[in-house]
C-alpha cells in the first residue's frame, strides 16, 4: 500500500501542483515570520549584552519623573562614596534624555526612533581625553555648551561633517553647536535607526537634570568580584529610593523590551498565515476528494483483493503526508529566504538608512519543527475525510459507479447541523455587542469563528438560492450559460468547498475595512470634537516642551490665545496619577469639553473638572473635595466643579496652571493649544513654526492636520492587512483553478461527447469561465455580507469604549471587492478552460 501511495502521487503530480503550492505559501509564510522575528530578537539581545559589556551594576533614581514628592538624587558625593566599595573597578557618571537631530534637508534624523543624548566621560580613559564607550572615528569630543559629537551612523544620514553647525532640540528651542565629533556606538538603539548625540557633562546636565546631578551610575566590577556580589555591596550605601541593577538584567531587559515589540507584530503575521493554511484546507480537502472519486474503481478493487479500510485510508494519507512533506520542506526553504530578506528589505525602505542591527540568520529548531509539523499535519488532517469516505464505500458498490454522489439523509445532516451551528455563533455574537470591549472582544471572536464554521457547513445549501438567482443572467449565455450551472449544482459540496476558500478571505478584508472605515471617523471626531484652538502644538516623538515654546507662543504675533496641557504626577487620595494643567483664563477658547454635569464656569484655582470615568471610579461628583499631595510635598484641597467625557485629547484631572506651577522645579508641556487672530491658515502656520525656529522636532498641527494624521495611519494599516490577507485570497485562487482543472479532467468524457455533437472551443472555453465566475462571485458575495456584519458586530462593540463611535458603510470598497471577485474568477478559468478546450476528443469520449 505505501508503494501504490507513492506510485499515486506521482501519476497525480500535476494535479497535487496547486495543492503543493498553497501549503508552500502557507508554511512559508509561518516560517519567514518565525525567522524574521527571531534574527531581529538575537540581533537586538547581541547588541544588548555588548552594549552592556562594560556595566556590571547600574543606579537608577526610583520614582524621579513618576512620582510626587522630592526623589533622591545621583550626586558627586554618592559616586565618589561607590567608587570606594569593594569590588568596583570603576564608576562612570552618565546624563542622558532626548534629543533630536535635524539633517541638512530640514527633516527629523531618527523619527520614530531612540532620538537621545547623553554626556561623555573620561573616567575611564587612559589618555583622559577619551571615552572607551564611544570610540571616536574623527575629531574630539565637545566642550562647552557650543559643541555636539554624533554617532557616525547619524552624521551620515544627516550629511554633516566635522566643522558643520547641527540643528537639534532638547525640549523644544532650536540649537546650533558645532560638530566637533564622530563616534561609534554599540548601542542597539542607534543600530536600529535612532541618533545618539554626545555633550560635555556640565551641557548635558544643564540640558537634561541640573548642574550636579546624574540620571544614572554605571559600575565596573573589579576582577573576581561578580555581579550580584558588586550589587550588594553598593545598595549598603544606596538611599531609599534609588536602586541597583545588574548588567546582566539590563541586557535581559532591553532584549524583553524588543521581545515585547515583535510580540504583536509575530502574533499579527502568524495570524494571517493561519488564515492561509485554514483556507488551504478548503483546497487540499477539495483536491483529494476528486482524485479518491476519480479512483474510487481503483480502491474498491484494492478492497476486493483484500485491502483492509485501513490500508485505504491509510494509503491516501500516506499520499498526502508525501504531500505536505515536500511542499513544507520547500516552504521552510522559502521561509528562511523571505525572514533573511525581510531586514534589509525594511532597511531600504525605511526612511533614513538602516532600521535594524546586523546579525546572522536565525534559525531555531523551534522554527523547522512548527514549520513542517504544520505542512505535514495540516495537508494530512484536510485528506483524512477523503480517506475515510473512501474506505467506508462498499467494494461492489464502488465498481459499478464511478462518481457517488453525497446521499440526501447526509446533506440533510449537514444542513441542520450547519443552522444549529450558525445560529449559536450569530447568538453569541449579538450577545458580544452588549459588552464593554474588555469583556466582549473574546466572546465577539469565539462567536465569529464559530458563525464562519456555521456558515461553511451551510454553503452547499445556500449556493442554490444563489444559483436560482443567477439563472436568468446564465441563461443569457444560452448552453453554455446552462450548462455551466448545472455543473457548479452537481456537486454541492465541491462547489461549497471552492467558494469557501474565497469566503474567509473576503469575509475578514471586509470586515476589517468596515471596521477601519469606520473606526477613523469615529476617531477623527472624538480627536477634535472638544477642540477650539486654532492649532496644536507637540513633538513629533511626544516629548515633552519646555516652558521657553509656551512663551515664545504666547509673545508671538497673530497669537490671541495660549494654554499648555501640563502632565503632573501627583497624589490624590493616596493614590499617585497624573494630572493636567491648563491655563483657566484661555481654556475656555481653545476647548469645549463634552460635559455630563457642571461647566467650565467655576473652573480655576482650587476647582478641577475630572473625567467621566475617573468620578465613577473615584465616587466623586460637582462638589466633591479632593485632598491632594503636589510634587514637592506642599499638600491642598481641590473642588470637582464639572464631570466631562474623556477623549482623545482630555481625559483624567484637569486643574488651572496658576494653582499647579508654583509647586514644580521645571514647567513643561504634552501639547500646546494655541489661538490665532485670523483663524487656521497657512500664513498663521508659517509664522509659528517660524517662532518656534523651525524646528523639525515640533509639530505645527491643524484639525485638518490631526484629522490627516489619523487616516494616514488607518490607511497604512488598512494597506498592510490587505497585503497580510492577499495571501489567503492568492491562496483561495489556487483552490478555484485546482478544482476547475481537476473538474475538467473529471468530466473529460462528458466534454468530449459535447465536443463530438457540436461544442465548439469558444463555447467550451466560455462554459468553464461562467462555471469558475458564478463559483467566485458565490463565494464573493457571501463573504461581503458576512464581512458587513462582522464590522456592524464590532462597531458596536468598540462603541461601548468609545463615544461617538459609528458604523459607516464603504459601498464603494464592497462594490470593488465583489468586482475582484469576479476577476478572481476570470483570471482562475484560464488554464482549466484552454484544457477543456482542447481535450482529444477520442481520447476523452474511450475513457467513459
Amino acid at each position: 500500500m505505501f508503494r501504490t501511495a507513492l506510485r499515486n502521487v506521482l501519476a497525480h503530480k500535476a494535479r497535487l501542483l496547486m495543492t503543493v503550492l498553497a501549503v508552500t505559501l502557507g508554511v512559508a509564510f509561518v516560517a519567514g515570520t518565525l525567522v524574521f522575528t527571531s534574527t531581529v530578537s538575537a540581533a537586538y539581545r547581541n547588541s544588548a549584552e555588548k552594549a552592556s559589556d562594560r556595566v556590571d551594576v547600574a543606579v537608577r533614581s526610583d520614582g524621579a519623573r513618576t512620582g510626587p514628592g522630592t526623589a533622591p538624587e545621583l550626586t558627586p558625593e554618592l559616586v565618589r562614596r561607590m567608587a570606594r566599595a569593594p569590588g568596583v573597578r570603576s564608576v562612570t557618571s552618565v546624563v542622558s534624555g532626548f534629543t533630536a537631530v535635524a539633517g541638512r534637508d530640514g527633516e527629523l534624523v531618527g523619527a520614530g526612533w531612540s532620538t537621545q543624548g547623553a554626556n561623555y566621560t573620561v573616567d575611564n580613559g587612559a589618555d583622559g581625553a577619551s571615552d572607551a564607550r564611544y570610540p571616536l572615528k574623527g575629531g574630539r569630543f565637545p566642550h562647552g555648551p557650543d559643541e555636539v559629537a554624533l554617532d557616525v551612523s547619524t552624521a551620515e544620514r544627516a550629511e554633516y561633517r566635522i566643522g558643520d553647525t547641527v540643528r537639534l532640540s532638547v525640549d523644544g528651542p532650536v540649537r546650533t553647536p558645532r560638530l566637533v565629533g564622530i563616534f561609534t556606538t554599540d548601542s542597539g538603539e542607534v543600530a536600529a535607526g535612532g541618533t545618539l548625540a554626545l555633550f560635555d557633562t556640565p551641557t548635558a546636565q544643564h540640558l537634561f537634570t541640573r548642574p550636579g546631578t546624574f540620571t544614572e551610575i554605571d559600575v565596573e566590577a573589579a576582577a573576581g568580584t561578580s555581579q550580584t556580589e558588586l550589587a550588594a555591596a553598593v545598595d549598603t550605601m544606596l538611599p531609599e529610593g534609588l536602586r541597583s541593577t545588574t548588567g546582566r538584567e539590563i541586557a535581559e531587559e532591553r532584549a524583553l523590551r524588543v521581545e515585547s515589540s515583535l510580540t504583536s507584530l509575530r502574533t499579527t503575521l502568524l495570524a494571517f498565515a493561519g488564515v492561509a493554511l485554514f483556507v488551504g484546507i478548503f483546497l487540499i480537502a477539495n483536491t483529494f476528494t476528486m482524485l479518491v472519486t476519480q479512483r474510487t474503481r481503483e480502491l474498491a478493487l484494492l478492497r476486493a483483493v483484500g485491502a483492509t479500510r485501513r490500508q485505504v485510508s491509510r494509503s491516501v494519507l500516506i499520499e498526502a503526508f508525501v504531500v505536505g512533506l515536500v511542499a513544507s520542506v520547500a516552504g521552510l526553504a522559502a521561509g528562511i529566504g523571505i525572514g533573511a530578506a525581510l531586514g534589509p528589505l525594511t532597511s531600504s525602505l525605511a526612511k533614513g538608512g538602516h532600521t535594524l542591527p546586523d546579525g546572522p540568520v536565525a534559525v531555531t529548531p523551534a522554527t523547522v519543527i512548527t514549520s513542517l509539523a504544520l505542512g505535514i499535519g495540516i495537508t494530512m488532517l484536510a485528506a483524512w475525510l477523503p480517506g475515510r469516505r473512501a474506505a467506508r464505500t462498499a467494494p461492489v458498490a464502488a465498481l459499478g459507479s464511478v462518481h457517488a454522489a453525497a446521499t440526501p439523509r447526509s446533506l440533510l445532516l449537514r444542513n441542520v447541523l450547519g443552522v444549529l451551528i450558525t445560529v449559536a455563533g450569530t447568538a453569541t455574537v449579538l450577545g458580544a455587542t452588549g459588552m464593554t470591549m474588555d469583556e466582549g472582544q473574546f466572546v465577539m471572536v469565539l462567536g465569529g469563528a464559530v458563525l464562519m464554521t456555521g456558515v461553511v457547513v451551510l454553503t452547499p445549501l445556500l449556493s442554490r438560492p444563489f444559483l436560482a438567482a443567477a439563472a436568468p443572467v446564465l441563461r443569457a449565455f444560452g448552453v453554455c450559460g446552462k450548462l455551466a450551472r448545472e455543473n457548479v449544482l452537481r456537486n454541492p459540496r465541491r462547489t461549497a468547498a471552492t467558494a469557501s476558500a474565497l469566503t474567509i478571505g473576503l469575509t475578514l478584508v471586509t470586515a476589517l475595512t468596515v471596521l477601519a472605515v469606520s473606526g477613523q471617523r469615529g476617531i477623527d471626531e472624538r480627536a477634535t470634537a472638544a477642540l477650539s484652538a486654532d492649532y496644536v502644538v507637540r513633538t513629533a516623538t511626544y516629548e515633552p516642551l519646555s516652558g521657553v515654546v509656551e512663551k515664545r507662543l504666547a509673545e508671538s504675533d497673530g497669537v490671541s490665545a495660549v494654554s499648555p496641557l501640563r502632565e503632573v504626577p501627583v497624589r490624590v487620595t493616596g493614590r499617585e496619577t497624573f494630572v493636567t494643567g491648563v491655563d483657566a483664563a484661555t481654556i475656555r477658547r481653545l476647548l469645549r469639553p463634552d460635559f455630563s454635569d457642571g461647566s467650565l464656569a467655576r473652573f480655576g484655582g482650587r476647582g478641577v473638572i475630572v473625567s467621566t470615568d475617573t468620578a465613577q471610579q473615584r465616587g466623586w461628583h460637582t462638589g466633591s473635595t479632593v485632598p491632594v499631595t503636589y510634587p514637592d510635598g506642599a499638600r491642598g484641597q481641590l473642588t470637582v466643579v464639572g464631570i466631562y467625557r474623556a477623549d482623545d485629547l482630555l481625559s483624567g484631572i484637569i486643574t488651572d496652571t496658576r494653582t499647579l506651577d508654583p509647586h514644580l522645579k521645571t514647567t513643561t508641556a504634552r501639547q500646546i493649544l494655541v489661538k490665532t487672530e485670523s483663524g487656521p491658515g497657512d500664513t498663521a502656520k508659517r509664522r509659528i513654526a517660524k517662532a518656534l525656529g523651525d524646528n523639525p522636532a515640533v509639530l505645527v498641527q491643524s484639525k485638518q492636520d490631526v484629522s490627516d494624521s489619523i487616516a494616514r495611519g488607518t490607511t497604512t494599516m488598512l494597506n498592510l492587512l490587505y497585503g497580510l490577507l492577499a495571501m489567503a485570497v492568492i491562496v483561495a485562487v489556487l483552490g478555484v483553478v485546482n478544482t476547475l482543472a481537476m473538474s475538467v479532467a473529471e468530466r473529460a468524457p462528458e466534454i468530449g461527447m459535447l465536443r463530438a455533437v457540436g461544442l465548439g472551443t469558444h463555447q467550451a472555453k466560455r462554459m468553464v469561465r461562467l462555471e469558475s465566475l458564478a463559483i467566485s462571485l458565490f463565494g464573493g458575495l457571501l463573504g461581503v455580507v458576512l464581512g458587513t456584519f462582522f464590522g456592524w458586530a464590532g462597531s458596536r462593540l468598540l462603541a461601548s469604549d468609545m463615544p461617538g463611535f459609528a458604523l459607516v458603510v464603504p459601498w464603494g470598497h464592497l462594490i470593488l471587492f465583489l468586482a475582484l471577485a469576479g476577476l478572481v474568477g476570470m483570471l482562475a478559468a484560464l488554464w482549466p478552460a484552454r484544457r477543456a478546450a482542447h481535450l482529444n476528443l477520442l481520447g476523452a469520449i474511450k475513457a467513459q
